[in-house]
């Protein structure tokens, strides 16, 4: 065999041996079994992620039927400055004044609430008006500073000295509530915001403010002005307020009125009247303020639902006095904090728990008079705090105490 038929039959040799060792490649079943398996891989994988969405699912609607969400809200009554307790604020050095020290004992319970709330019973129109008290107010924009310091959120504007400044006083003291973060109800600067509602902890809370009157300077506005600036308590306008407030899908309806007499220790057949109806127009929490004195408060069950009205949380911070007022009432205030639950799978919101802490207005010479606002349980329980009230001072700070327990207790 010559050399070149030697090279073909090797050539055809290598063909044979490469056919034989991959024919695997050319097997129509191997190429079926590969295709089965890649798909049971699939079916795997496919089987494997609806069971990772369905136990996501199954988490998931448990996490809506254990959900519950809280809120807490602490209302206090009436802050006024009247001129003795501005000047006592003033500092010589550099002609400005600093309130912040009256807030110092109450600030860890105000700024612990989710939402804070008190009545701002003057007008804050500008430092450059000048100041005055009773009974046309204008303070000076550091109580503002030292309110806010304190940890409100909200300032009600809807009282009887609103007007006491005129329409531009109303608009200033929006503006300085503004300016240091917080916000007003009662009041407004135009027509379309007259109801404010607050989203916390994805519960929803709408806030409401009215007042009996402004002094009868209703003459500061024009007629259009008044229709929107000031809320006067008019029971249709509540009412439509309400519904208005439902619609918008609140949870929690809270309205702040600043009603009844001054100086009564028991609510007037008005405000038990005015209460009831708002309560069956869907108000849930009804927060009272002007007596000057603390009121009692009652819970009412209305439509499978129990609501809250304190008629008066009495004077938080003032000038008042026993000596001046010949009541010794007007010392006294009352912390209220209502903790709402809402359950998210009966969309269902109620009242939890309402607590009171009673406080009491200090006011002592120390070189210069000052003001403190007291949460006497603090100071009866804890005697390092008690040994700084004067001994004259204690019999007056455990009265005021007894009183407003005595005064809760008949809800």
């Amino acid at each position: 065999m010559n050399r070149r038929n030697i090279f073909i039959l090797l050539i055809f040799l290598v063909f044979v041996f490469f056919l034989i060792t991959n024919s695997a490649l050319f097997n129509p079943s191997h190429i079926s079994n590969r295709t089965s398996f890649d798909d049971q891989e699939i079916l795997i994988k496919t089987l494997e992620v609806e069971k990772s969405e369905t136990i996501e699912e199954m988490e998931e609607t448990e996490a809506i039927e254990e959900k519950t969400s809280t809120l807490s809200l602490l209302a206090v009554g009436d802050i006024m400055f009247h001129m003795p307790q501005i000047k006592s604020a003033y500092i010589l050095e550099d002609g400005t004044y600093d309130f912040k020290d009256v807030f110092k004992y109450v600030k860890k319970y105000i700024e612990s609430a989710d939402i804070s709330i008190a009545n701002l019973e003057t007008v804050v129109a500008g430092n450059d008006k000048g100041f005055f008290g009773y009974p046309t107010f204008n303070s000076p924009q550091e109580t503002l500073e030292a309110i806010k310091y304190a940890g409100f959120d909200i300032l009600v504007t809807a009282n009887n000295h609103a007007l006491d400044q005129g329409k531009e006083g109303l608009l200033n003291t929006i503006d300085f509530i503004e300016k240091e973060g917080m916000k007003n109800i009662g009041t407004n600067k135009k027509p379309d915001n007259q109801i404010l509602i607050e989203r916390i902890n994805d519960i929803e809370v709408a806030l409401l403010a009215y007042s009996y009157g402004f002094n009868g300077l209703d003459y500061t506005l024009t007629e259009e002005e008044f229709s929107y600036m000031v809320n006067r308590i008019d029971e249709d306008r509540i009412k439509e307020d309400i519904l208005k407030a439902k619609d918008m899908g609140s949870d929690v309806i809270v309205a702040y009125i600043h009603w009844g007499n001054e100086y009564e220790r028991e609510p007037s057949d008005f405000q038990l009247e005015l209460g009831r109806k708002m309560v069956e127009w869907g108000a849930n929490i009804i927060l009272g303020s002007h007596p000057h004195v603390i009121q009692r408060s009652e819970i009412i069950e209305y439509d499978g639902r129990d609501n809250f009205i304190i008629y008066s949380m009495g004077n938080f911070l003032s000038n008042q006095r026993e000596e001046n007022i010949n009541t010794k009432y007007v010392e006294d205030g009352v912390m209220v904090k209502i903790q709402i639950e809402k359950d998210f799978v009966k969309d269902e919101t109620h009242i939890k728990e309402i607590t009171y802490v009673p406080t009491w207005v200090r006011r002592y010479n120390d070189g210069k008079m000052k003001y403190e606002i007291i949460p006497i349980e603090d100071f009866l329980q804890d005697e390092a705090l008690y040994s700084t009230i004067y001994e004259k001072e204690r019999k007056r700070i455990e009265e005021s105490y007894h009183s407003t327990l005595e005064i809760m207790a008949q809800n």
